[in-house]
Order: structure tokens, then C-alpha cells, then sequence
């Protein structure tokens, strides 16, 4: 890591224009070098409030999804010569304001990966507003990927993240879906690369302008990952050869 890393916040959106204000004013300019908005053809303003904002920015013209959004944002980090780079979610559900924290133990050498967590204090994601039918799900779906991966993460599905430029340019983000299940595909490949990830508590915020995924949304996205384990699964026992969970030689950062 250089003495002076460059961190880059990238902002994967879908019609934020309510809250993409409150969201710019509250990431910690002192700690975040430049922001990047990835705009996943949205209906509303979205776009044009971030050009006027000056942000860097990029428009999908047809939707590609949650992750897919995300396979540009990281994309455009690395362009802009990032060596951290932080996903800040432009709904304004997750504090810009833990940016410095969800950072620095990657700038110190301490891991490679930080993930927001709101499961690290019992009951603190209920007071937040989590509905319980997402809440007790989060909870059995982590203790099941945790048994999977040999991990101990108090949660899998925050998407207040940072990682590392080495993260990013060695994990095939080529090969991850462009769904929801992106978040946990690239938490096999850490763990399949042999990357270290921290965890830090961050507060639960729900509220109406917040994105949320609905119930039957939520539903396949808990098959999905229990689908994603399984390919995992089947890899490390030597049944099949996905080649998203394959160890690769690692690129230069």
C-alpha cells in the first residue's frame, strides 16, 4: 500500500435522486479522494444530479442489475488508479460517515476486505427498522454460509464494502452474477483467494426513499446463495470445475 493510497468511493445506483444529496454531503471528503457514480439506467434525475453535483459519472443504457452495476463501478475505481476502493450505496441506507473506519484497516495492512455489518449488535438491526422477516432469514443465511466457508462474519448481505485494489484485480468479477448474489459470490472468491476480511458495526437504516428488496426478491436471493454454496461446495470436493471459484494467479494491483 503507498503512503498515500487513493481511495475511491463508488456509488452503484438505480433511480437515488431523493437521497443522492444527503448521501454526497456526508462522505468524508479528507478521507475519499474522488467518487464515481455508475447510474443503471434509472427513470428519474439521477444522472443529471450527479453530473451537476461533478461527479464522475457513468450511465448504463439498458439495466444491468445490482451486480452487474457493480462489475463497472469497481472497473472505473481501478482506471482511476484506486488502491481502496469503498461501495456506498447512493439510497442513503448505509453512513458515509464510517467510510474512515470501513477503510483503515485496509490502508494499515490489516486485511484486504471491509464489510459493514448491523448484525454485530444483538437486536440492533430490529431497532433500525430491518423487518423481521428480513432480519431472522440474515441471521440463519449467515450461520449457513459461515458453516460453507469455514468463516465467522456476523453478516454477509451489508453493501456498505471496501476492498483493496489487489482484491479486485485478482477475484474474476467477470464470472459473478448481476444480481444480488454478487455479494456473496465475491465473498467465495476472498475466501477462495485467501483474503483476509474485518467486519465493523455500522447502524440499520430503513426508511421510505431507501431501496429494499421485496419478498419474493428476498426469496430468490436466498436460493441463490444456497445455490452458490453448493457450486462452491462441489468445487472444493472436485465434482465440478466452476472456474468463478477456481484460484487464479494474481494480477499486479
Amino acid at each position: 500500500m503507498p503512503a498515500h493510497p487513493k481511495v475511491i468511493a463508488v456509488l452503484p445506483a438505480y433511480n437515488a435522486e431523493k437521497t443522492l444529496r444527503q448521501t454526497l454531503h456526508d462522505i468524508p471528503r479528507d478521507t475519499v479522494d474522488d467518487i464515481v457514480l455508475v447510474d443503471d439506467a434509472s427513470t428519474d434525475g439521477t444522472a443529471a444530479l450527479a453530473r451537476s453535483s461533478g461527479l464522475r459519472t457513468v450511465v448504463h443504457p439498458n439495466n444491468r442489475g445490482y451486480g452487474g452495476n457493480q462489475k463497472t463501478c469497481y472497473a472505473e475505481a481501478l482506471k482511476l488508479g484506486a488502491d481502496v476502493v469503498v461501495m456506498v450505496h447512493p439510497d442513503h441506507q448505509y453512513d458515509p460517515h464510517a467510510i474512515p473506519q470501513l477503510v483503515a484497516p485496509i490502508i494499515n495492512g490489516q486485511c484486504d476486505a471491509v464489510f459493514g455489518s448491523r448484525m454485530i449488535y444483538r437486536g440492533a438491526a430490529l431497532s433500525g427498522g430491518m423487518p423481521r422477516w428480513k432480519y431472522y432469514p440474515n441471521i440463519a443465511l449467515t450461520v449457513f454460509e459461515n458453516w460453507c466457508l469455514g468463516l465467522r462474519l456476523t453478516e454477509y448481505h451489508s453493501g456498505f464494502r471496501a476492498y483493496s485494489a489487489r482484491v479486485l484485480n485478482t477475484v474474476p468479477l467477470h464470472l459473478n452474477s448481476d444480481g444480488f448474489v454478487f455479494d456473496t459470490e465475491i465473498i467465495v472468491q476472498l475466501v477462495v483467494h485467501g483474503f483476509h476480511i474485518q467486519e465493523i458495526p455500522i447502524p440499520t437504516r430503513y426508511f421510505k426513499d431507501a431501496s429494499s428488496v421485496g419478498f419474493s426478491g428476498s426469496v430468490r436471493y436466498g436460493l441463490d446463495i444456497i445455490r452458490t454454496m453448493g457450486r462452491y461446495g462441489l468445487t472444493c470436493l472436485g465434482i465440478s470445475r466452476s472456474p468463478q471459484f477456481r484460484r487464479a494467479s494474481v494480477r499486479p494491483a
